[in-house]
């Protein structure tokens, strides 16, 4: 009997789970709304204290869309550029992985001869392509997106002032701070993690210069997109140079050496700087995080892999307003006493 209510959690939770994999075109358009709606409110209610309702909500929503054009315009100028120089030098690619496979086979390794055959410069191309396509995609479900936003912000004013009615209390004010709260703290993550991207992309840029790597500035503006998907783009940002690094060096040794590199980069912004800047504000359990980011990268994709830490965020800021899964975001986060700051 003590356990029917833990097998009530257990299978509420699944079905919670299959419903967000089921409908994730749905939801993944209002996660991303929400987001935008708390990253863009502030400036909104700055220009409505100066503007009317309706110019400052179109003022904000341009600037939004003036950022996420130009980040967009950033990662699909990298993407085209890769994807134009191997078309051009498919051959080289095509010579380089068959002489590794037929020397590793000569040395008796097997298994590694049929995993070359698949990974050939036709697999690459695919590889570079579908990344493009999912990217595009995101673009084309931006309407939407907005057209959420665009309702949420209208709202946002009268939302508030109901949460305060008295027939909404005790749970109206609950709620309104930890909206309040996670506001700040996504600011404060974007506001973070767009400064390392900064970083990274124009380490990787240098770097690769120094190196003779070509598409330098691809591979800068390519790093720069994808640290803003954590633990993932910084492991796709790393892994292409190296690879195209054994085909223009025709180098082994070359390769590793670039591989290290990029590695040490991504090391000292990710590890050393950017919790730096973030100080305590975002003080989540490195496990929690990486688990985010694989769990929603698994139902939503690489739009899950984005919006995984910022409904991390969210989720760890209500447990914490609430007496019963307090608990839980103490588990969640990094200090070893009650306080659960992010």
């Amino acid at each position: 009997m003590k356990d029917r209510p833990a097998v009530g959690h257990v299978a509420t939770a699944i079905l919670i789970v299959g419903l967000l994999y089921v409908a994730r075109p749905i939801f993944i358009q209002l996660a991303f709304a929400l987001f935008v709606i708390a990253l863009v409110w502030p400036v909104q209610a700055r220009l409505q204290k100066w503007l009317p309702k309706l110019l400052a909500l179109l003022l904000s929503l341009c600037m939004t869309v003036l950022v996420i054009v130009i980040v967009g315009s950033v990662i699909g100028w990298g993407f085209g550029k890769l994807g134009q120089w191997l078309l051009v030098n498919a051959g080289r690619f095509q010579g380089v992985y068959a002489e590794w496979a037929e020397w590793l086979d000569s040395h008796g390794i097997a298994i590694v001869a049929p995993l070359m055959d698949r990974f050939d410069v036709t697999w690459l191309v695919a590889a570079v392509q579908n990344v493009a396509g999912r990217l595009n995609s995101f673009a084309g479900s931006a309407t939407l997106v907005f057209v959420l936003a665009m309702l949420g912000l209208l709202e946002v004013d009268d939302f508030c002032a109901r949460l305060q009615l008295p027939a909404a209390q005790p749970h109206g004010q609950r709620i309104l701070e930890a909206n309040r709260e996670i506001g700040r703290k996504l600011r404060r993550f974007m506001a973070v993690r767009t400064v390392a991207s900064v970083l990274t992309g124009a380490a990787v840029w240098i770097f690769a210069m120094l190196a003779g790597l070509e598409l330098a500035a691809a591979w800068g503006a390519i790093a720069f997109t994808l640290n803003y998907i954590p633990f993932l783009g910084p492991l796709i940002a790393t892994l292409f140079p190296t690879v195209f690094a054994i085909a223009q060096f025709e180098s082994w040794q070359m390769a590793v050496l670039v591989f290290a590199c990029l590695n040490v980069i991504q090391f000292i912004i990710g590890s050393y700087i950017e919790p730096m800047l973030a100080g305590a504000s975002l003080n989540i359990s490195p496990f929690a995080v990486i688990f985010a980011v694989f769990f929603w990268s698994f139902l939503w994709g690489i739009a899950g892999a984005f919006i995984g830490i910022p409904i991390l965020i969210g989720f760890v800021v209500y447990c914490e307003r609430s007496p019963s899964s307090r608990w839980l975001a103490t588990l969640l986060s990094v200090k070893s006493d009650a306080t659960t700051d992010l």
